[in-house]
């Protein structure tokens, strides 16, 4: 059985409900977050709080819940469900409204648990292909449940047996994922987009990791200079470091390269060690 938290209560995922009167089913006014545990703890937890509250400030969704508060029904949410990792999803809602579209300051907060399960081995030991779509979202430093493009952008990857779409600008800079951040590699260089983008946690690992070795700069990603760069990659919660080896129809490489199986193995020991 799978217990979540839900407005007050730890209920039976089965029996999870939100009043439809809530404007997150209204109209899609939620904040959200998601991550993971390595060795049964939160991974970077405290980070992740704070963007959640982050999100709901730039949406003007109330967050009366403190940092401390989450994390303890985290806590007791990993107490009470069984997984050996555990993927874990907050979701602060716009509350109810008697128009249906004016928030009447009554959010609730929902905590999620579920296993963690892995993608393909061979995304990881080939390579996955990425296309790139024409969308940009949002107050993109926002965290919201507002993924109407991201699905439609997914979805169109997917056609084409790709794992993720990157959204471009209208200057054509590529900026992030849908639900993932970017980097390529330049020769000793790690590049990755740093406007217009939702700093990701994993995103800030890597950077943490790769700038030990590597030389690292956060700027501008041109679509037109795709041929330049050597290597890619996506960094997520659930996807961790995925290598990436074609864009579109711009092939890149034939397998992971260097520089990205490198981060791949500092990520890797740094996650083994997480306590």
């Amino acid at each position: 059985m799978t217990i979540y938290y839900v407005d007050g209560e730890y209920v039976d995922a089965a029996e999870a409900v939100l009043p439809l009167t809530d404007m997150a089913i209204l109209r899609g006014y939620a904040v959200f977050d998601f991550l993971r545990t390595y060795n049964g703890r939160p991974f970077h937890l405290g980070e992740h709080l704070l963007r959640l509250s982050n999100s709901a400030a730039l949406l003007q969704i109330s967050c009366p819940w403190s940092p401390g508060d989450i994390k303890n029904i985290v806590e007791e949410l990993l107490q009470r469900n069984s997984f050996r990792e555990v993927n874990i999803r907050l979701l602060i809602t716009g509350g109810d409204s008697d128009d249906s579209i004016t928030p009447m300051d009554n959010p609730r907060l929902v905590v999620m648990a579920g296993q963690v399960t892995p993608f393909p081995a061979h995304w990881y030991r080939d390579g996955a292909k990425i296309i790139t779509s024409e969308v940009t979202r949002h107050v993109p430093g926002s965290k919201s449940t507002n993924y109407i493009q991201a699905i439609m952008s997914l979805k169109q990857a997917r056609q084409v047996g790709a794992v993720e779409s990157i959204y471009v600008n209208e200057k054509n800079h590529l900026l992030e994922g849908t639900t993932s951040n970017l980097f390529v590699v330049r020769g000793n260089t790690v590049l990755t987009p740093e406007e217009g983008i939702l700093a990701g946690i994993t995103r800030d690992v890597v950077l943490h990791l790769a700038e030990k070795e590597f030389l690292v700069e956060k700027t501008v990603i041109s679509r037109d200079g795709l041929k330049e760069y050597t290597e890619a990659f996506l960094t997520s919660s659930n996807k961790e470091v995925l290598p990436v080896v074609q864009v579109d129809d711009t092939i890149l490489s034939k397998g992971p390269g260097p520089v990205t199986s490198r981060i791949m193995k500092l990520f890797r020991h740094y996650t083994d060690s997480w306590r």
